[in-house]
């Protein structure tokens, strides 16, 4: 079934079974969405103990062995996920359009990506899609799915980029696995 309909089929078939954040521009596709820039996952105090005397551990190791730099770096990582772990996700604004993909007022033309892929696993409860860069420093740009609909967002950008399979990181599955 083909999600992504042309300027013809729509004017001949009518807009009312497209959803509201779908739009032609002449005949290209546009999709938008908004979703949080992160999933929030509220924390429990034991989360909290957790990671403060893995911290702990970190920097009394970093002052027995007199590295205090590192000692001193650990205290600012610490601080700084606090803070991060507290903040409530903002809410940001996400379109695909010929020119690109737009990211909170942030600009990834296509000519600077490789393709794209959307993990998508019900089960885990998360939607992101990534696009592959081909910038060096920036490989993967990860973008909160939400509640958009991922096929819609998937046809749309197939006209412009091709999709290939990618897989998750460690990292990415340790972020997820800890609740950041």
């Amino acid at each position: 079934m083909d999600l992504v309909k042309s300027k013809k089929e729509i004017q001949k078939h009518g807009s009312q079974h497209l959803p509201a954040n779908f739009a032609q521009n002449g005949d290209e596709p546009v999709f938008d969405w908004e979703a949080h820039e992160y999933e929030y996952i509220e924390k429990h105090p034991k989360w909290y103990w957790i990671m403060g005397l893995a911290l702990l551990a970190i920097i009394v190791y970093a002052i027995v062995i007199n590295a205090i730099l590192m000692a001193i770096l650990f205290i600012l990582i610490g601080m700084l996920g606090y803070v991060f772990a507290e903040r409530e996700p903002r809410l940001i604004h996400m379109e695909v359009n010929p020119d690109g993909v737009i990211v909170d007022k942030i600009m990834y033309e296509y000519e600077d990506l490789k393709s794209f892929w959307i993990f998508y696993e019900v089960e885990a409860g998360f939607k992101i899609l990534s696009l592959h860069s081909k910038k060096t420093f920036l490989p993967h740009i990860h973008i909160p799915v939400g509640d958009a609909n991922p096929i819609l967002i998937r046809e749309v950008l197939l006209n412009y980029l091709p999709e290939l399979r990618q897989e998750m990181t460690i990292v990415d599955r340790f972020s997820l696995m800890i609740g950041l």
